[in-house]
């Protein structure tokens, strides 16, 4: 008890500890409370902070700030408008598609694992594959429900994307335009004494601005290279399956291979096993290997190395606090907390910045 009394005390007294546990108390708790209604706000500053390292580049080959802000947002407008109007639609008619062939999909699996027993009969019986159908109904009965909840909803959800589409864009050249007088007016509300905060931000700053845009890069290559791969062996659903392999990749470890299972399946059930389910299983596998051994290491070369346990473990503490910006940020979250974990020492022991 004498110990935490001590440590307590010697954090008290020490003001830039203070100044620092205030500061994270106050993002951690805003984000918390206000994090929905704020997510335009969220979206666009992320979005500012991924295209400031262009602004950045324009400015080092000799461009002035203003116009390179105007030149960055101005293909950051075009790419949006490429997204909105070419693989998007595609995505949703292969989505839609893929729903419709959906329960065909399921009573041909059905069917196959009920003969299961009578070419494996030492190795499965009629009663487990009647408990595995059992189950796997039920499960589908809730999806189906969640579903249609989503339906039911879509219509507040467009309302919502709309919004998006409009306030997004516009936060982000504000933020980009304004980074200076925002960040004198943010500097006038924090306190004076926050050398500490200021070590642990440069700490980190570089750590997250390279995860973050290394990222990006990271789902966009991956995505197109999937399609490229899955358009040249004929894949069905090219477009939706290589975007969902894009997407998984911000879930380091899980989300390669949770991904791995609808590809297997609609491989599966256009060709059965054979050649052509080999050789997009093979190329697949190819994929992620280049992406593990090769883009990650390339581009994430610069950030903390974090132990698999402490990425898994924040993957799922921060998806679970904020969902889906959670597993994306979970790898510079928890960065940020070891940055905090080193410097906290010569916090607590007085050392000053």
């Amino acid at each position: 008890m004498k110990f935490i009394i001590d440590w307590v005390a010697r954090v008290l007294n020490d003001a830039q500890t203070v100044t620092l546990v205030l500061l994270l108390a106050v993002i951690s708790a805003g984000v918390l409370l206000f994090g929905r209604m704020l997510a335009p706000v969220l979206a666009g500053l992320v979005i500012a902070y991924l295209l400031e390292g262009l602004v950045r580049t324009l400015q080092r080959l000799g461009l002035p700030r203003q116009p390179a802000v105007i030149a960055v947002f101005l293909g950051f407008s075009v790419f949006v408008v490429f997204v909105l109007f070419g693989p998007l639609p595609l995505l949703s008619r292969q989505a839609t598609d893929l729903a419709q062939k959906l329960p065909d999909m399921l009573l041909r699996g059905q069917n196959y694992l009920a003969s299961l027993p009578e070419h494996y009969p030492e190795f499965v019986s009629s009663e487990q594959i009647a408990q595995l159908i059992t189950m796997i109904k039920g499960e589908l009965a809730g999806l189906g429900q969640s579903i249609l909840s989503w339906s039911v909803a879509s219509v507040f959800g467009l309302i919502t994307l709309i919004v998006y589409l409009v306030l997004v864009p516009v936060l982000v050249l504000f933020f980009l335009k304004d980074k200076a007088r925002l960040l004198d007016w943010l500097h006038q509300l924090l306190p004076a004494d926050r050398a500490l905060a200021n070590r642990v931000w440069r700490d980190i700053d570089q750590q997250i601005g390279n995860y973050v845009r290394g990222k990006f890069w990271e789902v966009l290559i991956n995505w197109a290279v999937c399609y490229v791969t899955f358009a040249a062996l004929a894949l069905e659903y090219a477009m939706l399956l290589s975007f969902m392999v894009g997407l998984s990749v911000i879930v380091p470890y899980i989300g390669a291979a949770v991904v791995t299972v609808p590809v297997a399946v609609v491989a599966l059930f256009q060709w059965g096993i054979g050649p052509d389910f080999y050789w997009v299983m093979g190329a697949y596998a190819a994929i992620m290997i280049l992406d593990g051994n090769v883009l990650v290491p390339w581009m994430f070369s610069e950030v903390v190395d974090l132990h698999p346990i402490a990425i898994i473990v924040a993957v799922l503490l921060f998806g679970g606090l904020w969902g889906f910006w959670g597993v994306f940020f979970a790898i510079p979250l928890a960065t940020v907390v070891q940055a905090v974990l080193k410097a906290w020492p010569r916090a607590a022991a007085g050392v000053a910045a």
